[in-house]
C-alpha cells in the first residue's frame, strides 16, 4: 500500500520501524498490547523480527485490572506546551500544532467519532439525552480522554448550531438527535464537556520524551487541504447515501473553522454510519492520512465499506514480504507451532484476511504458491524436503507427521484456501499469476551463492531452490531463499542485502521479511 503522506514513515523510522513495515507493525502492536482482535498474535505475516518500539507501552486497563491513572490539566482541549498557539491559531499562522501519537493510547477509533460509533452500535436501543450522556461519561472514564478534547474544539469554534447539528446527525446515523430532547447541539455539547473534563494520561518522563520524538509534524493548513480534498472526492456518494442534507458543506466548515483532525474522523464516521462505499485508491489515501496522524489503522478501516480491486494472486505488496508458503513455514516452524493449534488451523490463520487488503488476498497468494509446486514436475520427495527445510524440520522421518508427504500436504493447503475464498469471494475463480521468468537469471545467481552458506540446511536445499527458480517461478524461489536465510540465521552482508532489496523492488515486494534488520 502506498504511503500518501510524509508523516507516517517519519514516525515509523523514529521508532526503529522500516517505512514499509509501519502499518503492518501497528496492526501487531494494537493486537498484542491493547487486545483488539485486529490480527492474530501468532500470525507470521505480521510478527516483528526485532523489537518494535522503544516506547514502554503500558498494559491496557482491562489487563491491569484497574483504570490507567488520569491527571487533570487546566484549560480546554489537548494540553500543549506553555505559549503554544491553539489549533485554530496554529492553522491560521501556518504553524504546526502539537499532536498526539494516537496509536500509543488507542486500538481503534477514539474521541467524539468513537462515541458516535458506539451510539450507532446501540441504535436498536432507546437513546435519549441522559442515556447518551451516561455513555459519554463512561467512555471518558475508560481512558478516552479525546472525547472532552474533541467537544471543546467544536465549542471553541465559531461554527453555528445548524452545522454542528448536521455533522452530529450524520456521525450517529440520526440515532440520537439533541433537538428531540428539546435542546440545541451546542447546549448538548456543553453538557458532554461538563461530564468529560480535559484530562490526559499521566506519563513518566521517558514516555514523554519518546512520544515527543515521534509526534506527527503536520501543519494544520496542509492537513486541512488534504482532508477537504477527500471530503470533496466523496461528496457524490455522501449526498446520495447520507440521509442528512448539507453534510458535505458542514464537514468542510469543520475542517476550515474547527479542526481538520477531528473533521477527518467525523467524515470517516459518516462514511461508516451510512455505508458509503469508497474505492480502493480512496481507501489507500484515507489510510495514509490516518497513518500520517499516527492513528491506529482500525480507526480508518474498521466498518468502512470498500470497493476492492479484483483479487490478484500475483499481488506482492503484502506485509513485509513474507506471505504465502514462506509465511506458512514460519507458522509451522519446528515444534513451537503445536501450542498455536492444529496444522489446518495454522493454514487458516495464514490464509485469513488482514485489514487493509481485499478479503481473500492472502488465501489467493498462498494458493498460488501451493499450486505452482503441485503443478510442477518436481518429485514428491523433493517438494517434501523443500517444505520441511523451510519449516525448520529438514530431517522428519516419522511417516505419521502431517507433512511427511509433501504433495499431500500442499493439497491440504490448497483445499483450505479454496474453502476460504469460496466464503469471502464466491465469484473468484482461482488462477495462476504469470511467472516472473524475466528475473530467472538474477534470482538464480543469488540462489547459487547460497550453496556456500554456513548453514548446512540451506546448502542441502540450494539445488532444490535452483529447480524452483528455473522450473516453477523465480518469485517463489526468491521468497523461499529469503525465508531460509532468515530461518537459519545465515549472515547476509550489506552488499548482498542491497542486491536482495533491488530484486525485491523489481518483484513488487515490500520488504525482505526477517532480513530487513541490521546486516548479519
Amino acid at each position: 500500500m502506498t504511503t500518501g503522506t510524509k508523516f507516517g514513515p517519519r514516525i515509523g523510522v523514529a521508532l526503529g520501524i522500516a517505512e514499509s513495515d509501519w502499518k503492518k507493525q501497528t496492526f501487531n502492536l494494537q493486537r498484542l498490547i491493547v487486545g483488539k482482535d485486529l490480527v492474530d498474535p501468532l500470525d507470521p505475516r505480521i510478527l516483528p523480527q526485532r523489537p518494535v518500539m522503544e516506547i514502554p507501552f503500558r498494559p491496557p486497563p482491562l489487563a491491569e485490572g484497574r483504570r490507567t491513572r488520569i491527571a487533570p490539566i487546566m484549560g480546554r482541549g489537548t494540553p500543549a506546551p506553555a505559549g503554544a498557539p491553539s489549533a485554530r491559531e496554529a492553522g491560521g499562522t501556518g504553524m504546526a500544532r502539537t499532536r498526539e501519537v494516537y496509536v500509543y493510547d488507542y486500538a481503534a477509533d477514539f474521541g467524539l467519532s468513537a462515541l458516535a460509533g458506539t451510539l450507532c452500535a446501540r441504535s436498536a436501543l432507546r437513546l435519549d439525552g441522559p442515556v447518551v450522556l451516561d455513555i459519554a461519561a463512561s467512555e471518558a472514564e475508560d481512558d478516552d480522554h479525546r472525547i472532552g478534547a474533541d467537544v471543546r474544539l467544536l465549542l471553541d469554534s465559531p461554527l453555528p448550531d445548524d452545522v454542528l447539528h448536521t455533522v452530529w446527525l450524520a456521525a450517529v446515523r440520526r440515532c440520537f438527535d439533541p433537538a428531540e430532547d428539546g435542546t440545541d447541539t451546542r447546549t448538548w455539547l456543553d453538557a458532554v464537556a461538563e461530564l468529560c473534563p480535559p484530562r490526559a494520561p499521566e506519563r513518566d518522563p521517558y514516555e514523554v520524551r519518546s512520544l515527543d520524538a515521534v509526534r506527527p509534524d503536520v501543519p494544520e493548513e496542509e492537513l486541512r487541504k488534504a482532508v477537504a480534498a477527500e471530503i470533496d472526492s466523496a461528496s457524490a456518494g455522501m449526498e446520495l447515501r447520507v440521509a442528512v442534507p448539507g453534510i458535505v458543506p458542514a464537514l468542510l466548515r469543520v475542517v476550515r473553522e474547527a479542526d481538520a483532525d477531528l473533521a477527518f474522523r467525523l467524515f470517516l464516521r459518516a462514511l461508516k454510519a451510512y455505508s458509503v462505499p469508497v474505492g480502493a485508491d480512496t481507501y489507500d489515501r484515507l489510510l495514509a492520512l490516518g497513518d500520517g496522524l499516527a492513528y491506529p489503522p482500525a480507526a480508518v478501516h474498521e466498518d468502512l465499506t470498500v470497493r476492492w480491486r479484483p483479487l490478484d494472486p500475483g499481488r506482492r505488496d503484502l506485509a513485509d514480504g513474507r506471505f504465502g508458503l514462506p509465511a506458512l513455514a514460519a507458522a509451522l516452524r519446528g515444534t513451537e507451532w503445536t501450542y498455536g493449534g492444529t496444522p489446518r488451523e495454522h493454514i487458516q490463520r495464514v490464509a485469513d484476511d488482514i485489514p487493509g487488503h481485499a478479503p481473500g488476498t492472502y488465501a489467493a497468494v498462498l494458493l498460488d504458491d501451493a499450486w505452482r509446486l503441485l503443478d510442477s514436475a518436481l518429485p514428491g520427495e523433493t517438494v517434501g524436503l523443500l517444505w520441511r527445510t523451510a519449516a525448520g524440520r529438514p530431517h522428519v522421518l516419522d511417516e505419521e507427521e502431517f507433512d511427511a508427504d509433501g504433495r499431500a500436504w500442499l493439497e491440504q493447503v490448497s483445499q483450505v484456501c479454496h474453502t476460504h475464498l469460496a466464503e469471502v469471494d464466491p465469484a473468484y475463480a482461482p488462477f495462476l499469476s504469470p511467472a516472473r521468468t524475466d528475473l530467472t537469471e538474477a534470482v538464480l545467481r543469488e540462489v547459487r551463492e547460497a550453496v556456500h552458506a554456513e548453514a548446512e540446511q540451506v546448502r542441502g536445499v540450494a539445488r532444490v531452490l535452483e529447480d524452483v527458480v528455473t522450473a516453477v517461478d523465480p518469485d517463489l524461489g526468491f521468497r523461499l531463499l529469503l525465508h531460509l536465510l532468515d530461518t537459519y540465521a545465515v549472515p547476509v552482508g550489506e552488499a548482498r542485502r542491497d542486491r536482495y532489496r533491488a530484486l525485491a523492488a523489481r518483484l513488487g515486494l515490500r520488504g525482505l521479511g526477517g532480513l530487513d534488520g541490521d546486516p548479519g
